[in-house]
């Protein structure tokens, strides 16, 4: 996999209705690569959050294409994202 960029951050990082496209993916286990792979969050797919829960934050309701997904914030924090800027 390409080096993830220097200006991305952490999808569990994202502000609620903030959107992004994915950059690359980071985790220790291969078995969570490839499920959030699996869910759509390739690099260039575009994501949003779109809710957080109402203790501690979580889980996060992540659209990604036309999906919407609850992950947890240490799934969320695997994916890198480029923040939208428009």
């Amino acid at each position: 996999m390409d080096p993830i960029p220097a200006p991305s951050l952490s999808l569990a990082d994202l502000a609620v209705n903030a959107e992004g496209r994915v950059a690359g993916l980071l985790a220790e286990g291969g078995a969570l690569l490839r499920r959030l792979a699996d869910l759509g969050f390739v690099p260039g797919e575009y994501v949003r959050i779109v809710a957080r829960g109402a203790l501690g934050g979580e889980p996060l309701a992540v659209r990604v294409g036309r999906s919407t997904f609850a992950l947890r914030r240490h799934e969320a924090a695997c994916v890198q994202v480029l923040p939208h800027r428009g």
